[in-house]
C-alpha cells in the first residue's frame, strides 16, 4: 500500500489488551514493524484495554518514528483508546485525527 506521496505504508492491527502484561511483546512487534517501513499505520480498532504500559509503547513508537524520520499513524481508535487519549489530552502529542463518537 502507498500513500498520496508514494511512500510505502504498512499497517499493523493491534487487538486485545495493551497492558503491562503484553507491553514487552507489543514494543518489540511495533518497533520491528516501524524499522521495516517509512510509514506505519497502527490500527487500534481492536484494542479493548489500554493502560500506562501500553500507552508508553505507543509514545515510544511515535518518538522512535520521529527520530528516524519515519511516520507513525494511529488509525481507527477504539473506545478504550479514545477514553485514555481524551482523559490525558494526548491528541496533540500523537497528531492523529481522532474520531469522537457522541
Amino acid at each position: 500500500m502507498s500513500d498520496a506521496n508514494g511512500a510505502a505504508v504498512a499497517r499493523v492491527a493491534l487487538d486485545g489488551e495493551m497492558t503491562i502484561y503484553r507491553a514487552a511483546d507489543l514494543k518489540t512487534a511495533v518497533l520491528d514493524a516501524l524499522r521495516k517501513t517509512q510509514v506505519l499505520e497502527l490500527d487500534l480498532s481492536g484494542v479493548t484495554e489500554l493502560d500506562t504500559a501500553g500507552l508508553q509503547v505507543l509514545m515510544l513508537a511515535k518518538q522512535t518514528a520521529q527520530a528516524g524520520r519515519r511516520e507513525l499513524r494511529l488509525v481507527k481508535h477504539s473506545p478504550a483508546v479514545l477514553e485514555i487519549f481524551d482523559m490525558l489530552d494526548l491528541g496533540a502529542f500523537f497528531g492523529d485525527a481522532l474520531l469522537m463518537h457522541a
